[in-house]
């Protein structure tokens, strides 16, 4: 029994250098020169610590105006998405009415179909509404994009809970829209930072769309801004290496945040189902 603990353990930790190795890797890119980054000294510790890449990347560039814009596109779209899409998925999951059926599976459909393929018609509807180019511009199609996956997880979610808590509500005197937000809502909160997880991640790590869309320096996203650090001629690979740490730190800290109702929401769709 030591034996295979002892295995277990050392399996464990490989796991973990293995998921920890990239983070690594980028933070000590991001201190490094392109002689070091291309040759040198690619794997291992900086040999001279370049703390200046990340005052450059917030002096010489445009970076917090990006990562600004990154975070107020990702949290409009984590907010707006996650209130539709709860309210969507509850309408299609526990309310009885005719079209239900044909919304559910245009919302599949919004799954099925890549955004390659709607990138160009999408363009030219934002071109001709005059809406390419701003932040709507971006908005609209992030929270269209984000709708079908949280509603499919959130529908999972709801046909779990029994019927009888909404048959119980609606005796005591509860009206549906009370029904959903006092009684509802709180049951599926691990079901819905799921979601948000999963739009937050999506929306922060978009580059086409915000590449194809965006055409002014005010309106840019993180990644995009991140791309436009690359010169024609010359890069300064640890000033990329810099701002991608800073873009990678969000994630991070929004997954920490989350991590215990995204279990919540694992045990209990395994205790459901």
């Amino acid at each position: 029994m030591k034996m295979k603990r002892k295995i277990k353990f050392l399996l464990l930790c490989l796991i973990a250098l293995t998921q920890l190795f990239p983070l690594y890797w980028l933070f000590t890119f991001s201190l490094k020169s392109n002689g070091e980054i291309f040759g040198e000294n690619p794997i291992g510790l900086p040999q001279i610590w370049r703390w200046e890449n990340y005052g450059n990347a917030f002096t010489q560039t445009n970076l917090i105006r990006y990562f600004l814009n990154s975070v107020f596109y990702s949290m409009a779209t984590v907010a707006v998405a996650g209130i539709l899409s709860a309210m969507a998925a509850y309408a299609i999951a526990r309310m009885k009415w005719k079209l239900k059926s044909l919304v559910f599976g245009i919302f599949a459909l919004g799954i099925m179909i890549p955004a390659q393929a709607a990138l160009l018609p999408l363009f030219q509807v934002l071109d001709k509404t005059g809406l390419k180019g701003g932040y709507l511009g971006l908005l609209i199609p992030y929270i269209a994009g984000a709708l079908p996956m949280s509603i499919m997880i959130l529908i999972g979610f709801y046909k779990s809970i029994p019927i009888e808590i909404e048959e119980a509500a609606c005796i005591d005197g509860c009206g549906i829209f009370r029904c959903f937000a006092a009684i509802i809502l709180p049951i599926v909160k691990p079901a819905i930072a799921t979601a948000s997880i999963f739009t937050f991640l999506g929306t922060w790590n978009e580059l086409m769309l915000a590449n194809t869309f965006v055409d002014s320096d005010r309106y840019r996203t993180l990644p995009v801004g991140i791309m436009s650090f690359a010169g024609q001629y010359s890069t300064d690979w640890g000033l990329i290496g810099a701002g991608m740490v800073i873009a990678t730190l969000p994630t991070i800290v929004i997954y920490f945040i989350l991590s215990n109702q995204i279990q919540d929401s694992l045990v209990a769709g395994a205790v459901k189902g």
